[in-house]
C-alpha cells in the first residue's frame, strides 16, 4: 500500500499569533482493473497451465516507445505485489511496475487485427501500434 503524507504550513510556527497547523492525507493504494473479458481469458489461460495461478504484468524499460508490457505467468505472489481477483482469474503486479500503471485497466481484445490484452494507461502519453509499448 501506498501512502503519502504531507505537511502544510500556513504563517510563521514560530510566532504563536500567527496562524499554524499541520497536517497528515493518507492516499489510497493505485488499482489496477480487469475487465470480465480478461478475467475470462486469464482462467482459459491459466486452466492449461500446469502450476500456474495467476497472470503478473510488469513494466520494463524498452519498445518502440520507452517503456513496454511484459505478461508471465507465475504460481506466487510476492509479499508487496498487488493481487487483483475477478471471477476466478487473478493478475499480480509489482509496485515498481504498479507506479507507470495506476489507474489501468487490462482488458481483453479479439478483432480483425487479432486477439492480445490490452492495458488502457491513463498514465502514458503516446504509445506504438502494436499496443504493449509506452511513454509517460
Amino acid at each position: 500500500m501506498f501512502v503519502s503524507a504531507y505537511w502544510e504550513c500556513r504563517g510563521d510556527p514560530t510566532n504563536p499569533e500567527s496562524s499554524f497547523m499541520s497536517d497528515t492525507i493518507a492516499l489510497a493504494a493505485p488499482s489496477v482493473g480487469v475487465t470480465a473479458a480478461a478475467a475470462r481469458r486469464i482462467g482459459e489461460i491459466l486452466a492449461g497451465e500446469h502450476g500456474a495461478t495467476a497472470l503478473r504484468i510488469s513494466v520494463e524499460g524498452g519498445g518502440c516507445s520507452g517503456f513496454q508490457y511484459k505478461y508471465d505467468l507465475t504460481d506466487a505472489a510476492a509479499p508487496d505485489d498487488l493481487v487483483v481477483d475477478r471471477d476466478g482469474a487473478r493478475v499480480l503486479i509489482d509496485p515498481v511496475s504498479l507506479e507507470y500503471m495506476a489507474g489501468s485497466e487490462l482488458d481483453f481484445v479479439d478483432n480483425l487485427m487479432g486477439a492480445a490484452f490490452k492495458i488502457n494507461n491513463p498514465n502514458a502519453t503516446s504509445g506504438c501500434g502494436c499496443g504493449t509499448s509506452f511513454s509517460l
